[in-house]
């Protein structure tokens, strides 16, 4: 599944594109990506025509366009003081093989298209927004905007405090500005859990995956078993700091492209599969230590570590 480098990678191509630009038209073709609006197809598109996109943004692995209305000249932008304050947004979440892919209006529709938006920008013209998804595990949806409890930028890409209710329970990523790192550390370390577990519940801190789970942990030479409750204020700080330099370094190359699934709004994939130390390295030398890095079952996924330098400690 698409972690937070995936996503960003995907809002960064897409927000010059679609940030001021009206949609003209939507075509459903599939409307099983639509299982999280809350209402019909006909709804979806009828609340879309003639909206303008107010920015592209992220929070973890969610990403959302706020959604302007109002009347403006070909020159404005929702930013301009010609739309009032965006009320609701186009949610889009990736799930396993969610694409959100640009294309010029008159390209070939691809197979495993399942929504189609014809936007136009001022300064780009008419452009094609389609979303492909191989599985069918991903949507959109349009959904309310609420206020932030803590008054910060909803997610990265816009400075409004908003954030969709579909989103509202998710908490802030650890690049988030907004991030508040002395709660996290109290509230991970007060956690009757495994480190990986809690590093992969959303409501504590989003953005992280299987994959940047594995690698933090193989970087701070922790076991993805590891009591939550035994790590110090020090160790927690330092899982923390190489949970931001794996994202970052992801975010960097790309992200992580193993098949054709993981691809940028060009269609382009990331370069990070080369430089992972951990997942996926199963039977592969550890870099630090040269013991074999295993893989174990978790959570119906997989644990990939080196039981030599990521050795389970006594509580």
């Amino acid at each position: 599944m698409p972690e937070l480098p995936e996503v960003e990678v995907v809002r960064h191509g897409l927000a010059p594109a679609v940030t001021g630009a009206r949609i003209e038209r939507v075509a459903v073709l599939d409307a099983r990506s639509l299982k999280r609006h809350d209402g019909p197809a006909e709804d979806f598109v009828e609340r879309l025509a003639g909206a303008h996109v107010a920015a592209a943004v992220r929070r973890g692995k969610f990403l959302w366009m706020p959604l302007a209305i109002g009347s403006a000249s070909a020159s404005s932008t929702p930013e301009s003081g010609a739309f009032g304050e965006p009320v609701e947004a186009l949610v889009v979440h990736l799930g396993m093989s969610g694409q959100v892919l640009l294309r010029a209006r008159d390209a070939e529709v691809a197979p495993l298209t399942r929504l189609v938006f014809d936007v136009h920008h001022p300064e780009h013209g008419a452009l094609r927004v389609d979303f492909v998804d191989q599985r069918i595990f991903g949507s959109m949806a349009i959904d309310p905007l609420q206020a932030t409890p803590d008054a910060a930028a909803g997610g990265h890409g816009s400075p409004l405090p908003l954030v969709p209710g579909q989103v509202a329970h998710i908490a802030r990523d650890p690049l988030d500005p907004a991030f508040d790192e002395a709660r996290f550390l109290s509230a991970l370390r007060s956690r009757r859990t495994g480190i990986k577990r809690a590093l992969l519940d959303q409501t504590l801190v989003s953005g992280i995956g299987n994959i940047y789970a594995d690698e933090s942990l193989w970087a701070a030479r922790l076991h993805y078993d590891q009591p939550t409750s035994s790590l110090s204020t020090r160790k927690a700080r330092e899982l923390l700091g190489e949970v931001r330099t794996v994202l970052r370094r992801a975010l960097d190359e790309g992200g992580t492209s193993f098949d054709a699934q993981y691809v940028n709004v060009n269609g382009a994939s990331g370069y990070f599969s080369h430089s992972l130390r951990a997942y996926g390295q199963q039977g592969m030398p550890c870099e630090r230590c040269g013991r074999l890095i295993v893989r174990e079952q978790f959570m119906n996924r997989g644990s990939h570590f080196c039981p030599g330098c990521q050795r389970l400690r006594a509580a």
